[in-house]
């Protein structure tokens, strides 16, 4: 594959795109290997529709047989959760996917590149990767902290997932320069639970706010991402004492069974599922739709802030 990357949009998002009008990206690793089926694929028409119901257009991006879409049909969305031997795609494989004509949901790293080559500002997601807990050993730390300090995107999470070493997490963004602001509350929240127990950077209260951050980060120039830290509505938290035993748990299960590298999130996900009794997969579904709420309208503020060009 020789010259510029095509990125092939439905009507719908190309149409948005040619117009102005704002566009939220989504992940698609979420769907492979986040959820089980069918589950998985009512969610991401579920996080679709509440884009579309705040006045925004969703972009779910994935490469399919080597081909990068930004924006997926339901008949596709519905495939893809059904599927099988899906890559994991991060920066470092990418590429790989595209040139070798593989089939790769794109993690928040892969989404972030997508979305900037496609045009797009914002990105809703559930939890970004960090720091790994035992990572001064493992050295396990994902390749979304590097891409937040790159690529332009705001992205949109309940926080770092709460598996992570938060307060690492933290540090490794701040080395970075990464923004990373706790949405109307002054606690980073840690995924399941509103809560991490530690402060958050910065905080902001409103859309509006977040766009005119965005509008002066630009206007300075040489910018990477934000982060900003959603905290899941307080009707489906799970307080974060509970949910620490469970990860404890969880971890001490995939030591044992010599679990690393890309493996380590779906499986301590599926294994926290079994020991809430399926309470982390309402949790989770519920902290999506949040997130992908709060873009849309990120995303219709960030357009109205650079069209008016206050900055």
């Amino acid at each position: 594959m020789t010259g510029p990357i095509k990125i092939e949009m439905t009507t719908e998002v190309a149409d948005a795109l040619a117009a102005g009008r704002p566009v939220v990206a989504l992940e698609s690793t979420i769907i492979t290997h986040g959820m089980p089926w069918p589950g998985n694929r009512d969610m991401a028409l579920e996080v679709e529709g509440v884009i579309r119901s705040e006045g925004a257009v969703p972009a779910t991006i994935a490469v399919i047989d080597g081909r990068l879409h930004a924006g997926l049909d339901e008949a596709t969305i519905t495939k893809l959760a059904q599927s099988t031997n899906v890559m994991k795609l991060s920066r470092a494989d990418f590429a790989f996917a595209l040139t070798e004509g593989r089939t790769g949901a794109t993690t928040v790293a892969a989404t972030m590149m997508a979305a900037h080559l496609a045009g797009i500002s914002v990105f809703a997601t559930g939890g970004i990767g960090g720091v790994h807990q035992g990572a001064e050993t493992s050295f396990d730390i994902s390749a979304d902290l590097e891409e937040l300090s790159r690529t332009p995107v705001i992205v949109v999470s309940a926080g770092a997932k709460a598996i992570l070493d938060i307060p690492k997490t933290l540090e490794a963004l701040e080395t970075r320069g990464v923004p990373v602001v706790a949405f109307g509350q002054d606690a980073m929240p840690a995924f399941w639970s509103r809560d991490s127990g530690l402060k958050a950077p910065l905080r902001l209260d409103d859309a509006a706010s977040i766009a005119r951050f965005e509008a002066t980060r630009r206007a300075l120039g040489g910018h990477g991402g934000m982060l900003i830290a959603n905290p899941v509505p307080v009707e489906d938290e799970i307080a974060a004492s509970e949910m620490k035993r469970h990860i404890a748990a969880a971890l001490k299960t995939a030591n044992g069974k010599g679990i690393e590298g890309k493996a380590v999130t779906p499986f301590l996900l599926g294994e926290i599922l079994t020991l809430t009794g399926g309470a982390s997969l309402k949790t989770n579904i519920s902290l999506v739709l949040n997130n992908a709420r709060l873009a849309a309208k990120i995303a219709k503020a960030l357009g109205s802030e650079l069209a008016a060009g206050s900055i």
